[in-house]
């Protein structure tokens, strides 16, 4: 009579795998949203999300920090084609700015924190995402306030490849008959 073993010892150590593969795929944007960068003193956003209603694309809004609705911020039409909507604000001082994007049709395109540096090149501290409330706490920003660039897509590849090694590892102790 032969024994099967359930596949429950291995199963958290293949999710692991399953998971950090996962992660290191997974692309830095989420949804249709917007995409916002800056050129020096000059903030620009750029969005798809928008249709054309009443004869205007929407408006996008920048706030300084302390602004808290669409209505405080330096405002600008979106301007463009069906394919792609922008708009641009000229001599924005260094600091920290969020920029929304309201359609024509009143839906928020989405909402994008941006860091405009004194002298070096800017940052953006937040990915694009797709239409959310404009009030509220900005949950989960804290972490991605600086990019770490090398140091991220290092530290995600050390950790699928100790997944990796830490399977291997589980499946050699493995008697034989039940190896993969």
């Amino acid at each position: 009579m032969r024994h099967t073993q359930p596949l429950t010892r291995s199963a958290p150590a293949a999710a692991a795998v399953t998971a950090a593969l996962a992660l290191a795929a997974a692309p830095a944007a989420a949804g249709p949203g917007i995409s916002v960068s800056a050129n020096g003193s000059t903030v620009s956003v750029t969005t798809s999300a928008c249709t054309l209603v009443g004869g205007g694309w929407g408006t996008a809004s920048l706030l300084a920090p302390g602004q808290t609705s669409f209505a405080q911020g330096r405002r600008s039409a979106l301007a463009g084609t069906t394919v792609s909507q922008s708009a641009a604000w000229q001599s924005v001082r260094p600091g920290t700015y969020t920029v929304i994007v309201v359609c024509s049709d009143n839906i928020t395109a989405g909402t994008q924190s941006i860091v405009v540096a004194a002298a070096s090149k800017p940052t953006v501290s937040a990915t694009s995402a797709p239409a959310r409330p404009s009030r509220g706490v900005m949950g989960g920003l804290g972490g991605a306030v600086r990019d770490y660039r090398t140091v991220t897509f290092a530290a995600g590849g050390a950790l699928v490849g100790a997944g990796l090694i830490a399977t291997g590892w589980v499946l050699r102790r493995r008697p034989r008959p039940y190896r993969l």
